[in-house]
C-alpha cells in the first residue's frame, strides 16, 4: 500500500487521494483475518484541479502510474470535472467528492503528507467500515435515482460473498 501511495505522491497532484476499495478492502481483509489481500479490480486515484479539466490528462496520469507500477490497475479521475459525468453540482474538493461516493464504508481516502505520514480522509466517518456495515452516504440517500444506483451496486459488488461478516443496509428514505 505504501508503494502505491508513494507512486501517486510522485505525480505531485493537487488534493490527491487513493480511495474507495483500496482502503475499505484492506480494512475488511484485516477484520476477517485474511492472510492475503483481496484482489482489487482497480486502484482509484482522485485529485482536484480546476485548471486542467481534459479527461486526456487523466489517461496520461494513468500511463505514468502504469510505468511506475505496471501490475496495478490504475484509475485516475480529476474530481473537478466529475460532476459533469455524474450530472450533479460541482464538487468543492476531492474530499467533497469522496463524501458523495455511494457507500459510507467506501467514502475513504489515503494520502501521504510532506513527511510521508499516511493521512486518512473519512468524510462520512469510519464507524461503518470498522463495523463492516454497508450503508448509503447521505448524498445517495437523498433521491430515488441515487438510491437505485446504490442498490444496483450492492447487487453487482456482492461484497458479502467475499467478506462474510459484512452486513448490507438498505436505503432509508429521509423524508
Amino acid at each position: 500500500m505504501m508503494e502505491i501511495l508513494r507512486n501517486v505522491k510522485s505525480l505531485n497532484l493537487p488534493d490527491w487521494w487513493v480511495c474507495a476499495g483500496f482502503v475499505r478492502s484492506k480494512i475488511w481483509d484485516t477484520l476477517h483475518d485474511f492472510t492475503e489481500r483481496t484482489p482489487l479490480s482497480d486502484v482509484d486515484v482522485v485529485y482536484f484541479d480546476k485548471s486542467h479539466l481534459d479527461e486526456k490528462i487523466e489517461k496520461e496520469l494513468e500511463q505514468k502510474l502504469k510505468r511506475l507500477n505496471p501490475l496495478i490497475p490504475w484509475s485516475v479521475k480529476n474530481e473537478a470535472r466529475m460532476h459533469l459525468a455524474n450530472r450533479i453540482p460541482p464538487y468543492s474538493s476531492s474530499e467533497d467528492a469522496i463524501s458523495k461516493f455511494p457507500e459510507t464504508a467506501t467514502a475513504l481516502g489515503l494520502a501521504l503528507d510532506e513527511q510521508n505520514h499516511v493521512v486518512l480522509t473519512a468524510p462520512c466517518g469510519i464507524h461503518d467500515v470498522l463495523n463492516m456495515r454497508i450503508k448509503p452516504t447521505p448524498f445517495f440517500n437523498e433521491t430515488q435515482e441515487r438510491a437505485k444506483i446504490y442498490e444496483k451496486r450492492i447487487v453487482e459488488k456482492n461484497w458479502t460473498s467475499v467478506w462474510s461478516k459484512v452486513t448490507v443496509h438498505p436505503i432509508v428514505p429521509t423524508s
